[in-house]
């Protein structure tokens, strides 16, 4: 797993200091990065939401920062807010929330929490390779299936099927569902464009397996990228459908604040033929820019190129008879009382 989306770390965009890469043999040399793991102190686990084009009220991510490393990554500006880059800091300081499972019970046990649907990922992938070794998002999934509390996983990574135990008490109840987010069918595109998630293949075979074990599972292709991948809507579907997706969505690329310069320097360096014409085509998408951050257009794009993508894509789940996304259940949730508290008596 040696490979990162990106080789640059430009400067954030709220700092005025710039760091630069000195040459190999200087004693101050920046060494080759590693991912670094740092504990976040954050005293509340559950964020809540106020974009109206966005499908949850309320998203759960135990890491900030993502080792999958997506290229197109609208979350990585987010690393700016911390001190770091959008760049390569964004994939190798990965910011670990250790009380997250913890955190979570004390919110769903309190007399004021209402339960309503929790989106685990609003922002990076839960199932990210350092998952693997701390299991947060496994600890947290515990805790939502004790107390029966609905949620849906957005993921690029295979891992997800490593918590069916949990995730199949939770669909017994109508309160569990999965996205396996597959944007290319591509091996090759795959490992340069988001080099440490799961491959195309691996991601189908997620999808089936959830499918047997009784989990509402869909796929969603975020991004598409005009120009890049678009082309492969109607193959990714049927792929898709094919491993016992249900339900199906995406969202057109669209590149705020620093993501432009990455993106645009990726494929200078993988796809320099292909560059200017994917550039256009985003363009074309997204009002004659690179990106487009009004909640009327940003999840879908405006103009002739973003009607055609959406037209395919409707066309092509009707035509593999793909359903609406499923409606998750709040009526089975129970409240448990904290480690140490007794229920009141009846």
């Amino acid at each position: 797993m040696g490979s990162r989306g990106t080789d640059q770390n430009p400067t954030n965009r709220f700092e005025n200091v710039d760091r630069v890469m000195v040459e190999e043999g200087d004693d101050t040399a920046i060494p080759s990065p590693r991912t670094q793991l740092i504990p976040d102190r954050t005293r509340t686990i559950l964020s809540q939401n106020n974009s109206p084009d966005v499908g949850f009220e309320v998203s759960l991510n135990p890491y900030r920062g993502c080792e999958h490393g997506c290229i197109y990554c609208y979350a990585r500006p987010t690393h700016e807010y911390l001190g770091y880059s959008a760049g390569l800091d964004f994939e190798t300081k990965i910011l670990v929330k250790e009380r997250a499972p913890e955190l979570l019970r004390q919110t769903l046990a309190a007399p004021g929490w209402t339960p309503k649907v929790v989106s685990i990922s609003g922002v990076t992938d839960p199932y990210q390779p350092v998952e693997r070794k701390l299991g947060l998002t496994r600890r947290c999934l515990e805790v939502f299936a004790e107390f029966r509390n609905p949620l849906f996983i957005v993921t690029k990574n295979a891992l997800v099927t490593r918590d069916l135990d949990y995730l199949t008490v939770l669909a017994e109840h109508d309160a569990a569902a999965v996205f396996v987010s597959v944007t290319t069918l591509d091996y090759d595109l795959a490992g340069v464009m988001e080099p440490r998630t799961s491959r195309p293949g691996r991601r189908l075979e997620a999808i089936k397996t959830l499918a047997q074990c009784g989990i509402p599972v869909g796929v969603f292709m975020a991004p598409v990228i005009p120009g890049l991948t678009d082309h492969e809507i109607p193959a990714v579907l049927e792929k898709a459908r094919e491993a016992g997706a249900r339900f199906a969505g995406y969202v057109p690329i669209r590149l705020p604040y620093g993501l432009k310069e990455l993106f645009e320097n990726w494929l200078e360096t993988h796809f320099p033929a292909r560059k200017e014409k994917v550039l256009s085509r985003i363009r074309e998408v997204r009002g004659g820019r690179l990106n487009d951050s009004s909640f009327s257009t940003r999840m879908r794009g405006e103009g002739v190129m973003a009607d055609s993508l959406r037209a395919l894509f409707q066309v092509t789940k009707k035509r593999l008879g793909f359903e609406k996304l499923p409606e998750l259940s709040c009526s089975a949730f129970q409240r448990l009382p904290q480690p140490g508290e007794q229920l009141p008596l009846l």
